[in-house]
């Protein structure tokens, strides 16, 4: 296979159920991956710790922690692993609700193997610097802001803004199109992948918690061009510039 010559990625899968767990990690490790596993939100931060795997597959309902709390908990922590969540509840706030939380991605339950893989080989492929890549390594910057590719950094005005895997590559899309306008649909395309759930609202959702962030200070660099997208740029705000609720 084209990926064989690779180092296997390591991944950690977390979840209450022992045959899920067992059915999961086997397929796992057939189709590539070094597997570590955990039932309980407290052992999955210790292996997390341990291992530094490069993924992590987090089932929402375990009987400590919950699955959001458990991500949350890795990002407090300096831990910017990619997250992909694993649970039977599908409604769209609670798919916000994971991303809120630091996570990458989202797979229902009852859920196809091969899906899994697929998912994680995807975000595998968005947040390492990685072939394919049409942009060039490096640093971008735009005003005051400026991402650093290689360190996986942010700084704003000279002080680091820390971001998950996705936020990054949020912000990186924008940075490559600074001064355009991005509709959510190029946005999902190219910061999720063809696969993930096309709703609008989880665009909203992160762009909006990603200015929380970038935009701290003055002056705003995310705007959205109502019924249109969104860009960043310095230019002043015009009435269809404000930020959504």
């Amino acid at each position: 296979m084209t990926e064989a010559t690779a180092q296997p990625a390591t991944v950690l899968v977390v979840d209450d159920e022992p045959n899920i767990l067992e059915l999961l990690s086997a397929a796992l490790r057939l189709s590539g991956f070094e597997v570590h596993s955990a039932d309980t939100g407290t052992e999955a931060l210790a292996i997390a710790a341990r291992a530094a795997p490069d993924i992590v597959v987090l089932d929402v309902m375990l009987p400590d922690y919950d699955g959001f709390t458990v991500a949350t908990m890795l990002r407090s922590a300096g831990n910017q692993v990619p997250v992909l969540f694993l649970t039977a509840r599908d409604a769209v706030e609670d798919r916000i609700a994971g991303l809120v939380a630091g996570g990458d991605d989202y797979v229902s339950k009852p859920f196809s193997l091969d899906e899994v893989v697929l998912r994680l080989r995807a975000i595998l492929r968005r947040t390492r610097s990685g072939e394919g890549a049409e942009e060039p390594a490096g640093r971008l910057r735009y005003a005051d802001l400026e991402l650093d590719e290689d360190a996986h950094e942010v700084h704003r005005g000279g002080r680091p803004v820390r971001l998950s895997p996705t936020e990054f590559n949020l912000l990186r899309y924008l940075l490559l199109n600074a001064e355009k306008v991005v509709s959510k649909g190029q946005i999902l395309d190219r910061v999720w992948d063809a696969e993930f759930d096309r709703d609008s609202r989880i665009v909203e959702s992160y762009i909006s918690y990603l200015r929380r962030k970038i935009d701290a200070r003055d002056p705003p660099l995310i705007h959205t061009i109502r019924g249109v997208g969104y860009t960043l740029r310095l230019a002043p705000g015009r009435a269809d510039d404000r930020p959504e609720p």
